[in-house]
């Protein structure tokens, strides 16, 4: 990958980075609760559905966060845009889409197919008998 394209995702990346401690500092200040939320149930429940909310939000940032971080990471080292599968080159339309990739589309594919087994080793039952896996 060239040099232009190496610093076109460094710079979004530190952008990224910057932008979601920002967000996090701002929700941290959002989250205190005050006497005046919890007035009755109806409150209460609307209270927690927020809070849960809020904290999905802040998991699936805290993973970008952990994501931005390793492409960062290995862009210093020189290996950012190879598979972590087959160490071929990601393409570019695919680092464009989704910048933190870590798999090639037909590695992706790969591990796509393997998730469609449950972890007890079952089929999914949506996927039907026609299915197999190879």
């Amino acid at each position: 990958m060239n040099s232009s394209l190496i610093l076109k995702f460094r710079t979004l990346f530190e952008i990224e980075r910057r932008n979601l401690i920002y967000s996090a500092g701002y929700l941290n200040e959002s989250f205190d609760l005050s006497k005046d939320d919890m007035l009755d149930e109806v409150d209460m429940t609307s209270v927690e559905l927020e809070t849960s909310m809020r904290m999905r939000l802040r998991n699936r940032e805290a993973l970008y966060l952990k994501k931005i971080d390793e492409s960062l990471r290995k862009i210093q080292e020189g290996t950012f845009g190879l598979c972590c599968e087959c160490e071929e080159q990601i393409e570019l339309r695919r680092l464009e889409a989704r910048p933190t990739a870590t798999l090639c589309v037909s590695c992706k594919e790969d591990q796509e197919r393997l998730e469609l087994n449950h972890i007890d080793g079952h089929k999914h039952k949506s996927l039907g008998a026609k299915l197999r896996l190879a």
